[in-house]
C-alpha cells in the first residue's frame, strides 16, 4: 500500500474534498493542500505535530478532538457530520466531515483519517440533508426572531421528537443547539463584514441583549465578539 504522499496526490485532483490524518493524540500528521490553505499555512511541515487547538477557537477545537477520540476509542467511523469549519478566507462556515480510524497490522487503532467537504456541495449528494433543506432555509431566513421546534417540525411534516432525532443524527446537535450555532455563525460573519456594533448584531440575530450574545458567542467560539472582530482586523463602529 502506498504512503501518505499517494494520498496527497489523490486529493490534489479532488479540490472540493479536504483530507487530513492524525495520530492517537489528535495531532496532525498530514493534510491536503486545500486544508493547509484553510489553516492559513504554506507548508505541510507547519501543521505536523500541531493540534486543532493551534488552529481553531478553543471551543471548536475541543469538539473536534472529542469526536477524534470517540472514533479512535470505539473504532466506529463518524460519517457526514455537519459542523463549523474554516473557509479558504478563514471565515467560519458549515462543512461536512467524515472521520475513520486507521488500524495497524494487528488491528489496533493507530490514528485517524478524515475528509472535509463544503456543505452546500455535499448536501446535493446526501439524501438525508436534502430532506431537511427546507428547514435549514427557513432557519436562515428567520434568524432575527425566535424559532420554535414545533414550528420547524410542522414545516418538515414530522413530530418534534422525530425532528430532534433527525438533527442529532445529521448534525450531532439537537434543534436548539443547531439554532444557537447557526445564529453564532451568522453573527460571526456580520462581525467581519459590517461595521455594525456588537449590540446591533446581537439584536439582528435574535439575542435578547448584548450580554447574552457575548456569553453565547464565547461559549461556542471560545472568545468574545470584540476579540474575534479585532483578530480579523475589523473595527467596530463607534
Amino acid at each position: 500500500m502506498g504512503g501518505p504522499q499517494q494520498f496527497q496526490d489523490l486529493f490534489a485532483y479532488l479540490p472540493d474534498v479536504y483530507f487530513f490524518f492524525k495520530d492517537t493524540n489528535s495531532r496532525m500528521m498530514g493534510a491536503s493542500s486545500a486544508i493547509l490553505k484553510r489553516l492559513g499555512v504554506n507548508s505541510e511541515y507547519e501543521v505536523i505535530g500541531t493540534s486543532d487547538f493551534d488552529h481553531f477557537p478553543s471551543q471548536l477545537a475541543h469538539e473536534f478532538v472529542r469526536d477524534d477520540q470517540a472514533v479512535m476509542r470505539t473504532g466506529r467511523p463518524l460519517i457526514n457530520r455537519v459542523e463549523i469549519w474554516y473557509t479558504e478566507q478563514r471565515l467560519l462556515d458549515w462543512f461536512v466531515t467524515t472521520k475513520l480510524p486507521i488500524r495497524g497490522r494487528d488491528g489496533s487503532v493507530i490514528g485517524l483519517m478524515g475528509t472535509v467537504r463544503d456543505y452546500s456541495g455535499a448536501k446535493e449528494e446526501i439524501q438525508a440533508y436534502s430532506e431537511v433543506d427546507d428547514i435549514l432555509n427557513f432557519i436562515h431566513e428567520n434568524l432575527d426572531r425566535k424559532i420554535g421546534v414545533t414550528e420547524l417540525a410542522n414545516i418538515a411534516g414530522i413530530s418534534s421528537r422525530q425532528l430532534h432525532r433527525r438533527f442529532v443524527q445529521l448534525f450531532g446537535l439537537n434543534v436548539q443547539e443547531f439554532l444557537a450555532k447557526t445564529r453564532i455563525k451568522a453573527a460571526s460573519d456580520a462581525l467581519i463584514h459590517t461595521d455594525d456594533s456588537v449590540g446591533e448584531i446581537a439584536a439582528r440575530f435574535g439575542f435578547c441583549d448584548q450580554s447574552a450574545f457575548t456569553q453565547q458567542f464565547k461559549k461556542h467560539i471560545g472568545e468574545t465578539p470584540l476579540r474575534y472582530r479585532k483578530r480579523h482586523h475589523c473595527l467596530p463602529r463607534i
